[in-house]
């Protein structure tokens, strides 16, 4: 059978300038597309990240997963990542974001999950859209009205976030789904990127910088130019082969500007 949607894919790390480790850690392999940017000390952050990206690495091969699939990976992530916390090594906790290739009656989607404020992007007919919600204070600020999402960029509470996979978090993550088209362009990254790189930046990139991989080394490079502060990791997803109904596949190569089919309405799941 074959799969309802095909990627190209590229990706990036970076420790920083300021970090003696990099405890982000991703996966970038057909069905599963995701960043996991840890913390805690004494390596746990490390460990914790690397707990969640092991889950996942299960799924790899298969050509699509369900929603029950990645429910019962994160339960099994949040399993690990508590007996780390109580085997010695302090709060680990780590956020999560990405996509993961799914398929309703043959036909390609996009499940994007996140905990967390690492984030999920799409860039489809030249505009970028964030499509996870970060789970933060300066979010929840933004959404009450009392913060502006220029005054969050500099806000001393940035970096306290509201949910994670351990670190004493029980909140759910979220999910979205909703349909793939030709050309669509996925990027998946750790606060890393966001915190150093403005959107206007990232946009430019990914829609100048046709290989996915060389747009995800031009992000990490210009957050590392810009600072950083911080763990840097990038994902760039391009949608190459799209099923336009049951078996049939639209295709491309790298132009990831040509025209695409009117979109159709998104399903969303929680």
């Amino acid at each position: 059978m074959r799969p309802g949607l095909v990627v190209s894919t590229g990706s990036a790390t970076h420790p920083g300038l300021r970090r003696a480790l990099n405890e982000d850690a991703h996966l970038a392999g057909a069905p599963v597309f995701i960043v996991a940017d840890g913390m805690g000390g004494h390596e746990a952050g490390e460990r914790a990240s690397a707990t969640v990206i092991a889950e996942f690495a299960r799924f790899i091969g298969r050509s699509a997963l369900e929603l029950d699939d990645v429910r019962f990976a994160l339960s099994r992530a949040r399993e690990g990542v508590e007996e780390l916390s109580t085997s010695g090594n302090g709060r680990a906790g780590t956020t999560l974001s990405g996509v993961v290739i799914a398929s309703v009656d043959g036909m390609g989607y996009w499940l994007a999950l996140n905990i967390g404020d690492s984030r999920t992007y799409r860039l489809a007919d030249g505009e970028l859209e964030q499509v996870s919600v970060d789970h933060s204070v300066v979010q929840e600020l933004i959404e009450s009205g009392e913060l502006t999402p220029e005054d969050a960029l500099t806000d001393r509470r940035r970096n306290i976030i509201t949910r994670a996979i351990g670190a004493s978090s029980t909140g759910d993550a979220d999910y979205w789904m909703f349909p793939a088209e030709l050309g669509d362009r996925i990027l998946v990254c750790s606060d890393g990127l966001t915190s150093e790189v403005s959107d206007d930046r990232i946009r430019e990139v990914l829609h100048t910088t046709s290989d996915p991989q060389a747009a995800a080394d031009v992000l990490v490079a210009d957050a590392v130019s810009a600072g950083g502060r911080d763990n840097i990791t990038v994902i760039v997803v391009d949608a190459v082969s799209v099923a336009s109904r049951p078996g049939t596949l639209l295709e491309t190569d790298t132009d990831i500007d040509m025209d695409t089919r009117p979109r159709e309405a998104a399903g969303g799941v929680h």
